[in-house]
This record gives structure tokens, C-alpha cells and sequence, in this order.
């Protein structure tokens, strides 16, 4: 497994105080992830939890239809991250369709944005602030490097899975495919992220029927029209004693 991070010389300026120090730097990586062999698609992102990165993105994306062999996934480390995924259906990715096989493994089904999210959970404004505090304070790598994103989920009392990637997308899709392969339900849950929350965001946590999702940045106006339709609260600019809720209030107290 890859450093996501390393250390590098450099050249600090402060006014007229000029000085030669070591800094932390982010590792970005590129994953070429394949189906039975076949190059399907290629990312970047911190080689931290690849595979629950790529169950989270292939699922939520909905890029893989049929058996999914989470099990045998392999995961080669080297200059690139080489993923290849043993499945058992369709493959579907600009346009193309692969089809593959493999024995064995567990079937997934996401959501499409017309199924309206009913989950009755309540939480505390101060329950939220709380959580969102400890989300942050978990942000290691952000504190090193200053450039990454984070995502977590929590029911409001404790954390189940906190990731962190140069990609916010990314980081949300360490969470969704953490969950999925450790049979971790979305209702009663909310997931918290460090970035703005634009449609795509928003539109990863409906397919999920995630309830409630919140940032300490602002929403798009799509994500905002996403999340009503939705069902989904919508809560961003948690900071300190403040938060804005701007959609799906109900779920707020």
C-alpha cells in the first residue's frame, strides 16, 4: 500500500524571512481499474481504501449491473494502482458494454432519483455540531498536506467510516463502498463532508436513500432542487454554533 503522502523540500516565504524547509505533499495516484482483464476506466485519487473507493464509484455510478465479486478484487500497488474486478454481468461506461464472469460474490442495487427518500430520523441541532466537530478533528492527512477532502458517516453518536482523498467525490465514494461491503444501512444516517456540495454530491447520496447530508460549504442551487425533490436535508456552513438548512427541514430539531 502507497504513502498518501511524502515529504519534499522547499522554499517558504513569510515577508522578507525567507527559509528552506520539509513539507508534507499529497500523493495522487492513478488507478486503472479492469473487468476480467478489460481496462474499463481510469482515476486519480490518495491510495487510501482503493477498494472500497472503486465498489462505491462502480455501484453508485452504476458503471456495473449484475454479480459483483467484491471478495476477489485485486489491488496491485506500483507507480499505478492496477485494480481488476472479478463480475458477472454488464459493464457499462461511455457507451460501451462489457460483459464477464465470475463465481460467487454479492448483488447490489442502487436507486434512481425518482424514489423519494422516507426516512422519518431526527436529529439534534446540537447532535450535528458535535459530530461534525469530531468529523473534522479526524482530518489528519487535511492537517499534514492542506489538500484533501473528507467524508464521513455517523448516526449521531458515534462515526462508522471516515475517508479522506484529493477528490471530494472521491472521498464520498470511500464511504458508500465501505458501507456496502460492510453491510452498514444508509437510514438513520447522515454523511458529512468537508467540501461544497454540488448536484453530483448530492445526487451520489440520494441513490442511496442517505438522509441527510452536511458541509461546512455551501450547496449548489441544482444539489439544493436535487435534495427537495429528493427527500434529503440538506444542511451546509456547519461552523462553529451556526448551520443553514435549505432543504427537507423536518429531520432538524
Amino acid at each position: 500500500m502507497a504513502s498518501p503522502y511524502i515529504k519534499k523540500k522547499i522554499t517558504r516565504l513569510h515577508d522578507a524571512f525567507v527559509e528552506e524547509i520539509e513539507d508534507y505533499v499529497a500523493v495522487e495516484k492513478k488507478v486503472r481499474i479492469a473487468v476480467k482483464g478489460k481496462e474499463v476506466i481510469s482515476l486519480y485519487c490518495t491510495p487510501l481504501m482503493i477498494r472500497e473507493l472503486v465498489v462505491g464509484f462502480f455501484l453508485t455510478e452504476g458503471i456495473l449491473k449484475g454479480l459483483f465479486c467484491a471478495e476477489k478484487i485485486s489491488i496491485e500497488y506500483g507507480d499505478e494502482i492496477v485494480v481488476d474486478i472479478p463480475a458477472e454481468g454488464d459493464v457499462s461506461t461511455e457507451g460501451r458494454v462489457i460483459t464477464s464472469g465470475c463465481v460467487g460474490g454479492l448483488t447490489f442495487t442502487g436507486r434512481t432519483h425518482s424514489e423519494k427518500i422516507r426516512d422519518d430520523c431526527v436529529f439534534d441541532s446540537a447532535t450535528i455540531k458535535a459530530v461534525f466537530k469530531e468529523f473534522q478533528q479526524r482530518a489528519e492527512l487535511f492537517r499534514l498536506t492542506g489538500c484533501v477532502h473528507s467524508a464521513a458517516l455517523s448516526d449521531g453518536r458515534e462515526i462508522f467510516v471516515f475517508a479522506e482523498d484529493i477528490g471530494r467525490h472521491n472521498a464520498v465514494d470511500k464511504v458508500i463502498g465501505y458501507c456496502i461491503l460492510e453491510n452498514i444501512p444508509f437510514a438513520g444516517k447522515m454523511l458529512l463532508v468537508s467540501g461544497r456540495l454540488s448536484s453530483e454530491m448530492v445526487s451520489k447520496c440520494a441513490r442511496w436513500a442517505l438522509p441527510v447530508i452536511a458541509s461546512r460549504t455551501a450547496p449548489t442551487d441544482l444539489a439544493i432542487e436535487i435534495a427537495e425533490k429528493s427527500g434529503m436535508t440538506l444542511i451546509g456552513f456547519v461552523r462553529g454554533a451556526r448551520m443553514n438548512i435549505y432543504a427537507n427541514t423536518q429531520r432538524v430539531k
